[in-house]
């Protein structure tokens, strides 16, 4: 039941690797930066006796094809609809970290009615971080304005692709070492794969340009499922505003809280409390393990 496997599909002109475990209701679980569905490794035994969990890799991100195109959260959110169509999902759960939750954040406009609830993880909504920068939300989000430099922010990287992928776990986790060596060599392995330094980059330069235009025509627009935020106590994001009040703008049904225990990687920090935060949200009491 806990048991991993790895499947590939074709979805929306690419080929996208998925990682599957357990039965039950089903659960789409999507990752951040820079990381892939291996995220969600130490949760995956906590709750695959009672959901089917579905945790895909990001276009451009883990051992997903890097088209060179198609990283606006639009495209990238169709991408997770067309790989739930392909699996037969007509309603799913959603729960989603950093980058991937800006794509779930862009689900929930463009197919909410594929929802049946939404759990977001460490983060605020792209464009009030962008309309809302001060000198402390700068300074912790310095990788926001490095990151989309075309070329400049590829090269950089791709020279010191070993300490950027380590130094940027130790900066944000609140407890670095819940992400364990042999964590690190896994981001490493798929920020190696030809195309991904590239492609991550697109993600966070569609982020600063496409994805604001979006967001910025459709402000009238609200996420119409129960919604339930969390962040890291660990982190910055608690000094600088009141998350469920930010998201209260662009959802109808939020409530959430700050975890203590974590920084950002919440689901590698505290995987027991995230477990038991998805149960008393999407509604499957726990059972015995034999």
């Amino acid at each position: 039941m806990n048991e991993l496997e790895h499947h590939f599909a074709p979805v929306n002109g690419m080929r996208m690797h998925y990682v599957t475990a357990g039965r039950g209701d089903p659960l789409v679980l999507l990752h951040g930066y820079p990381q892939s569905w291996y995220t969600w490794r130490k949760v995956v035994p906590l709750l695959a006796d009672r959901y089917r969990l579905i945790m895909p890799d990001l276009r451009g991100y883990g051992d997903t094809d890097k088209p060179l195109e198609g990283y606006d959260k639009r495209t990238m959110a169709a991408d997770i609809r067309s790989l739930t169509e392909h699996l037969g999902l007509t309603h799913f759960g959603l729960v989603a970290h950093d980058r991937g939750a800006r794509v779930a954040h862009r689900y929930a406009l463009d197919h909410g009615d594929t929802l049946t609830r939404m759990m977001l993880l460490d983060i605020e909504p792209t464009r009030h971080k962008f309309e809302n920068l001060n000198q402390q939300a700068a300074s912790g989000s310095w990788h926001w304005f490095f990151i989309p430099v075309a070329d400049l922010g590829e090269e950089m990287i791709s020279n010191s692709l070993s300490s950027w992928i380590t130094s940027l776990h130790r900066m944000w986790a609140g407890n670095p070492g819940a992400i364990e060596p042999a964590a690190i060599e896994e981001y490493l392995r798929t920020f190696r794969i030809p195309g991904t330094v590239r492609a991550t980059c697109a993600d966070y330069r569609a982020g600063a340009t496409i994805d604001l235009e979006q967001d910025r025509a459709d402000d009238a627009s609200r996420i119409e499922v129960p919604l339930r935020i969390l962040w890291g106590g660990r982190g910055k994001r608690e000094a600088l505003w009141d998350l469920l009040e930010v998201w209260r703008t662009k959802a109808l049904h939020v409530e959430g809280r700050g975890i203590a225990e974590s920084g950002h990687f919440i689901p590698e920090e505290v995987p027991e409390i995230l477990s038991e935060e998805i149960d008393a949200f999407f509604g499957q009491p726990r059972t015995m393990l034999a």
